[in-house]
């Protein structure tokens, strides 16, 4: 069955210049143009569609969709595979979020008790899962599967305090590097204060340090793209001065 790009908008529940943009940069092209000039979508087209709006539900960028689609690799049976795994962590997320939800208000109504450990668990729980997905890969292959798990149950176990304590120290941890990176020297002052805030906020969840754990998480920071956005996402540069502070740190 073809489709107008009206018709295919009504289909999907998208709008028609969402289709027109997706044409012009590329994303999702018509099967034809008719003599009218009319785009003209064909069932190839809409089940390419499906899998870029699976793709947008799990807040996957345009320009990262493009690069996976059009891979020559690019499997629809398998990303179909990939789009349930990742959805399904969601909604362990959300039944997480919302029993913690329903926790509290039988906690205020008087039915129930509730620690103050408890009343984090959905959002640390959320946290976990969302770490695992990003990076859980590479961490596992890297540090082991026993160093994660109980580096995972420390940070499920984090009273309040000590959650906002760890937040806290990555807050201050930024400043330094913020400072470090006026003097461009990891070797100084602000540039090991900040490394050594690192170790710290390591300490929430590592059950025990090593300098060199310490160093070869600071060289993934440079090397794994996810890992130098994350940091980069505060000011550029900021992933390098950590990894060369924290490399002069643990030389010490």
């Amino acid at each position: 069955m073809e489709y107008t790009i009206q018709k295919l908008g009504r289909l999907a529940g998208v709008s028609t210049r969402t289709l027109r943009y997706y044409d012009e940069i590329g994303l999702l092209k018509p099967a034809r143009t008719n003599s009218s000039g009319y785009r003209i979508y064909g069932q190839n087209e809409v089940d390419l569609l499906q899998q870029i709006l699976f793709y947008r539900e799990l807040d996957v960028p345009l320009e990262h969709i493009r690069e996976i689609m059009h891979n020559p690799e690019f499997n629809g049976e398998d990303a179909l595979r990939e789009h349930r795994g990742k959805l399904l962590d969601r909604r362990r997320q959300l039944d997480a979020l919302i029993a913690s939800i329903d926790q509290t208000l039988d906690a205020r109504e008087g039915r129930t008790t509730m620690t103050d450990q408890d009343k984090f668990a959905g959002f640390k729980q959320k946290l976990l899962e969302e770490n695992e997905q990003k990076y859980g890969a590479e961490i596992r292959e890297k540090y082991g599967e026993e160093a994660v798990e109980q580096s995972n149950a420390r940070f499920g176990s984090l009273s309040e305090a000590q959650y906002n304590d760890m937040q806290q120290t990555e807050k201050e941890l930024f400043a330094a590097l913020k400072v470090a990176m006026k003097s461009g020297d990891p070797a100084g002052e602000a540039a090991q204060r900040a490394a050594d805030l690192h170790k710290h906020w390591l300490s929430f969840t590592w059950p025990q340090y090593s300098k060199e754990a310490h160093s070869g998480l600071a060289r993934m920071y440079v090397e794994d793209e996810r890992f130098k956005a994350y940091y980069d996402s505060h000011f550029e540069g900021a992933a390098l001065m950590l990894r060369d502070a924290i490399l002069h740190y643990t030389a010490k």
